[in-house]
């Protein structure tokens, strides 16, 4: 079975170009092939020949502990959330009201534990947006 043929012809990387760099150059290469889009050094180099655009990643460590935090209250607040739902589904399947005071009550606990992971969450998005801000401020001259 034949793959299907491109429209446009002039696009098709057909020739081929073989070149000799010194160990420091390749080794450049494959550092930049560590922290970008490219998948090889050969990709690399290409996209530096024809002056394509190279994405290069930047990842920042010291973000790692608050990150695991907002990600472990979303995950609660996600689980308060559904509790939240099953109890009102409850209360209205119920008709005595003394068991819908149960669900209320019941109710009222979860979202007060949502409260808590609010105020948690607010306090890590302050000290996350100081530590932002400190870095986009400009420079005064």
């Amino acid at each position: 079975m034949a793959g299907k043929k491109r429209e446009d012809r002039t696009k098709l990387l057909s020739h081929v170009l073989r070149i000799r760099i010194d160990q420091q150059t390749y080794e450049k290469l494959h550092r930049l092939v560590d922290i970008s889009d490219c998948r090889s050094p050969c990709a690399a180099a290409r996209k530096i020949i024809t002056g394509g655009r190279i994405n290069v990643f930047h990842h920042d460590n010291s973000m790692g502990p608050f990150m695991e935090e907002l990600s472990r209250i979303r995950k609660e607040i996600r689980a308060i959330g559904i509790n939240i739902n099953q109890q009102t589904h409850y209360f209205h399947q119920v008709q005595s009201s003394s068991e819908k005071w149960f669900y209320v009550n019941r109710t009222l606990e979860e979202h007060k534990k949502t409260d808590q992971k609010i105020e948690l969450l607010l306090q890590i998005v302050g000290e996350l947006a100081k530590k932002w801000l400190s870095k986009s401020e400009p420079e005064k001259r």
